[in-house]
């Protein structure tokens, strides 16, 4: 069952951690002071599962998590309670002075995650005492993927970041230029082969492993960062076979699969992803629970700000479609065979109530709402989300190896029922073997752009897209004829007026960051 794991240490964890974690990160911290047993070990890594990355998914009901960042900065959501900061995303003209707390945020957990929690683990952790060497071979390949995962965010946010992969045990050395994206990266892949080559990591989806990092994460992350090395900027199309060769050593393990429909209503693959924190197809997963880490105001992004008077929701104050795609991104649908489109899958299009006065009315939406982060007992008893986030399924590895088989090999069969795989799972008309031949006959390029579409589809409230747009370097469009493709992005204007250059394609440093290290002025070594 859910939550025998790292969420139910997690108390103990930050009992024991509570000294370290209130150390600035360029004080001395005494080793020996705090590995004094196999829990002090545990505890130094468990944090990470917490800190860093993982706090990217928290998210109030009168903003957004940062992980939304990138589809606002794509123009192809909104948010009803949108800020400056918002807003200037959307233009394209985040600025490092006006939005320096924005920037400083995101810069400050990452890094603290990677240098006061990661890099310190993998310092002290091959002499700790009291673990075995199973024990501390797998505590190091999970202390790698956390700092991999915060400099993959780092590299695809900011650019050229500094690389550090040591404590902060003295002031010197404390101001590090960038290094380069290509060595950004490099250091991202050799910690994740390493923790994969270390054979001490399950081999289990996350579920099944006490929610502990497996070796499928590590894998998810792997071919994730080879397909973007494939990509912008560094263009490396030697990539595209590694991406296809790890995605595909997923797909191809029976311990890992699809999730199935029950039936095609409530039963429906897409709402046991809604509702399930326990399947095959979860590869990597930030926990969230009722009681020790509470999973944000997600559920009252399914509603337009006016629900908050319907008096529906006794335990929110508020309600904020705080993610909402815009009317574009709903033209990538199959409007009458996407099962995904229909209602109370992805999207809702109106709402019964069942509280107080009003119980039995029934408030109808202008157009589709988003539905993927319905949880009833939070929205009408608890007030409080428990549902945990999922980062990297099963899915997207089979549409990573669609794309990378293509790009390196052509539209082979093997590519194509990658695809189909996906995109029969949401038809609900159209059978697998003729979604497989009629993508067998598209050129190349037709095929990845239909890639490209599908995972706009799958994951379209799993902020997948602006990743996507920046690597492959290509914005969505609609055309004349009602065609929804894509266009050069540099150049590309989005719904809301932002117009791309090349050097807006990553945030700004903030302004107080650059002036305590002058050095990140200097061009990347």
């Amino acid at each position: 069952m859910k939550k025998i794991s790292i969420i139910a240490v997690l108390l103990l964890t930050l009992t024991s951690c509570e000294k370290f974690l209130e150390e600035d990160a360029r004080s001395e911290i005494s080793a020996d002071g705090f590995f004094r047993s196999a829990d002090d070990a545990y505890s130094a890594v468990n944090i990470l599962y917490r800190k860093g990355f993982p706090t990217y998914y928290n998210a109030p009901v009168n903003g957004a998590s940062r992980l939304m960042t990138g589809g606002f900065l794509a123009g192809l959501y909104d948010n009803q309670y949108k800020g400056e900061f918002v807003v200037r995303a959307q233009a394209v003209s985040v600025n490092a002075g006006l939005d320096n707390a924005q920037l400083q945020d995101v810069w400050q957990s990452s890094y603290e995650a990677i240098v006061r929690n990661a890099n310190f683990a993998l310092k002290y952790l091959p002499e700790a005492p009291g673990l075995t060497n199973n024990q501390r071979v797998q505590l190091i390949a999970e202390a790698k993927f956390f700092r991999a995962l915060n400099y993959f965010f780092l590299v695809k946010t900011f650019g050229a970041v500094p690389l550090i992969t040591d404590t902060y045990e003295s002031l010197t050395d404390v101001y590090v230029r960038r290094a380069t994206i290509a060595k950004v990266y490099d250091q991202i892949v050799n910690d994740l082969t390493s923790a994969l080559e270390s054979g001490n990591l399950s081999d289990r989806p996350m579920p099944e492993n006490n929610f502990r990092i497996s070796k499928g994460s590590v894998a998810a992350l792997l071919a994730d960062v080879y397909l973007n090395m494939a990509g912008y900027p560094l263009n490396d199309q030697s990539k595209y076979a590694d991406a296809a060769a790890v995605a595909k050593s997923l797909i191809e393990n029976n311990s890992y699969g699809l999730i199935q429909h029950q039936d095609m209503g409530s039963g429906s693959a897409y709402n046991r992803l809604r509702t399930s924190d326990n399947e095959k197809e979860y590869l990597y997963t930030i926990e969230f629970d009722d009681v020790v880490a509470a999973g944000s105001g997600y559920t009252m992004y399914c509603f337009p700000q006016e629900a908050a008077t319907w008096g529906e929701f006794p335990n929110y104050g508020m309600a904020n479609l705080g993610y909402d795609p815009v009317g574009l991104l709903h033209r990538v649908y199959h409007q009458d065979d996407d099962l995904r489109y229909q209602e109370k899958q992805y999207f809702h299009r109106s709402y019964t109530q069942v509280n107080g006065p009003n119980a039995g009315t029934v408030r109808v939406f202008g157009r589709p709402n988003p539905f993927f982060w319905w949880e009833e007992k939070a929205a009408l008893e608890t007030g409080v989300s428990s549902k945990d986030r999922v980062h990297y399924r099963l899915a997207e590895m089979y549409l990573i190896a669609a794309e990378a088989i293509a790009e390196s090999q052509g539209v082979t069969d093997e590519a194509a029922g990658y695809l189909a795989r996906i995109q029969h799972r949401a038809s609900m008309t159209r059978s697998f073997e003729s979604i497989k031949a009629s993508l067998m006959t598209l050129p190349a390029q037709a095929f990845i752009e239909e890639v490209w579409r599908e995972k706009i589809r799958e994951f379209i409230f799993e902020y997948k897209i602006w990743n996507d747009i920046t690597r492959t370097q290509a914005y969505p469009a609609v055309d004349a004829a009602g065609n929804f493709g894509f266009v050069p992005l540099i150049g590309a204007t989005n719904p809301f007026g932002g117009t791309y250059r090349e050097d807006n394609l990553y945030l700004p440093i903030g302004e107080i960051e650059m002036q305590r290290n002058p050095a990140l002025a200097e061009p990347p070594l």
